[in-house]
Parts: structure tokens; sequence; C-alpha cells
């Protein structure tokens, strides 16, 4: 008060009022005042916000994550995205989930987009609460969506060789031969056509078809040099017999002349038409 009172007395204008907080020194209490606002403002960012997670289902099947993500920003800051997809096909399965920074967006996004019209569909969004998140909700959610490579089939479906085809062909059989020993075992009289019985039917078939190109050989009359033995001409006879008898033919009999002319159809008379006369 004394050196307020000398000053004032000295002409000398009395120092602002104080603030909350005062420096030591009355020289450095502008850069006390900026160090206070700067601790302000870092505790203010430090406050972390509730995350919230929304449910969305019926999406479209042409969305996907970066179209979901830029479509959600606009009501605020999305943290994570996780759109279900197949194992097998990588197509989507049309639901979503996504977690916004605040909570309180989360909500407001739920309220707003359920039983919106998107796409000639109808969204269903619902709000989860955090003691309904599972915590491996968002495991691999930051990578980059990769279609499966699908190896198993890619096997399957690979071309093999002859020798590959005999060695997957003996196996297979081995294999069935001890599945019907098992059976045998355990006095199962079950009896199943299994890859034995089309190895036959392949046999068969090759028997069938190398008899025939042996019965081929030389008939044909475009050979350059037939051979005339009688063995041959035996086979081009019987051949030829074979042709004629799988030839059928349909012949159409005409009945004689005499019948034709017995049997003839009554003329059709002309019908009479009445004279109508006009009454006087």
């Amino acid at each position: 008060m004394a050196a307020a009172a000398e000053a004032a007395a000295a002409g000398v204008a009395a120092p602002a009022p104080a603030s909350s907080f005062l420096a030591l020194e009355p020289r450095l209490q502008r850069e006390f005042q900026q160090k206070v606002q700067r601790v302000r403002s870092d505790r203010s960012a430090k406050e972390e916000l509730t995350p919230g997670v929304v449910y969305v289902g019926h999406l479209p099947r042409g969305l996907c994550e970066p179209q979901i993500h830029e479509y959600f920003e606009q009501f605020g800051t999305v943290r994570r995205l996780r759109l279900s997809r197949s194992k097998k096909t990588g197509a989507s399965k049309g639901y979503g989930f996504i977690e916004f920074e605040s909570d309180d967006v989360a909500k407001i996004v739920a309220d707003t987009m359920n039983n919106y019209l998107f796409s000639e569909r109808l969204l269903k969004c619902q709000f989860i609460s955090p003691e309904r998140v599972h915590e491996n909700l968002f495991k691999n959610s930051n990578k980059i969506f990769l279609k499966p490579s699908q190896p198993a089939v890619r096997r399957y479906n690979k071309i093999r060789s002859l020798v590959q085809k005999a060695k997957m062909t003996k196996r297979l059989l081995r294999k069935e031969k001890l599945l019907r020993k098992r059976l045998a075992e355990k006095g199962l009289d079950y009896d199943f056509p299994g890859f034995a019985a089309q190895e036959l039917s392949i046999k068969r078939k090759k028997v069938k078809t190398s008899k025939k190109s042996k019965l081929n050989i030389s008939l044909s009359s475009q050979d350059p040099t037939p051979v005339c033995t009688p063995a041959v001409l035996e086979r081009r006879k019987a051949a030829q017999v074979d042709d004629d008898a799988e030839d059928n033919e349909i012949t159409l009999r005409l009945p004689p002349a005499s019948v034709k002319n017995g049997v003839q159809r009554p003329k059709k008379q002309p019908r009479k038409r009445p004279n109508l006369k006009k009454q006087k």
C-alpha cells in the first residue's frame, strides 16, 4: 500500500490488477502467463474421449472399406472400421462395425442412419455398449484386404502329367483296398463301386476301341496298298452283311390299281339352294 501511495504521489500510473497467478518477479509476469495458457491447452488435449462402436447392417454389396469410411466420416472422426467378409470367396457379408472417436457421435450416427434408405436398402444401425464390444473385434482391421488365393482349389485343378496321374490312381486304389479290408475285419458285408470299378470300365473301353481299330485296318478303299488275303475278304463280306442288317430302310407298299378303282370315295353332290321368291 505504501508503494502504491508513493507511486500515486510521484505521478506514476498504478500497475494493472494482479491476475490469479502471479510471478515472483513482475518483469516475468507475461512469460509466466504464456506458460500457464500452454499448460492448460496441453491438459485439455490430453483428455481422452470415450470411443463408441456402431453396428451397420444391410450394406449394399458394392460398398467396400474406403467408401464406407468416406461416407461415415462426415459425422465425425472414424478410428477403426471392420467389414465382415467371407473367408472362402472374400465377398462382403453385408454388415460391419465402425468405431468413432466419441461415443456421443456414435449414438447420433446410430439414431440418424437407422432405417435410412441407402442404395435401395434400409440400413440397420445400432449403438454397441463398451461392455459388449469384444477385444478382438477390430483385429487386423488396418490391413489391406487381399482376396484368398485358394491353394486347395488350385492344387486340385492343376494339370498333371501321365506319371502323376498313375501315381494318384495307385494311391487311391491302395486306400480303397485298405478300406474294404477294414470293413471285412469288422464283419460288414458291404460292396460299393469305387475306383477299382472305374478302372475296370476304362480298361474295357480301351479293349473295345483297340478291337474296332484292328478290324478297320486295311478295310478302307482309300488305302494305297490294300491287302487282299482270304481273311480280309471274309471280313469285308461280314462287314457288308452287318451294314445291310443295320440299314433298316422304310418301304411303302402301294395297293394295286384294281383296289384303287374299287375303293373310291363317292363324289360330293352339290347342295341345292332353295329359290327364295319375293312375296308380293
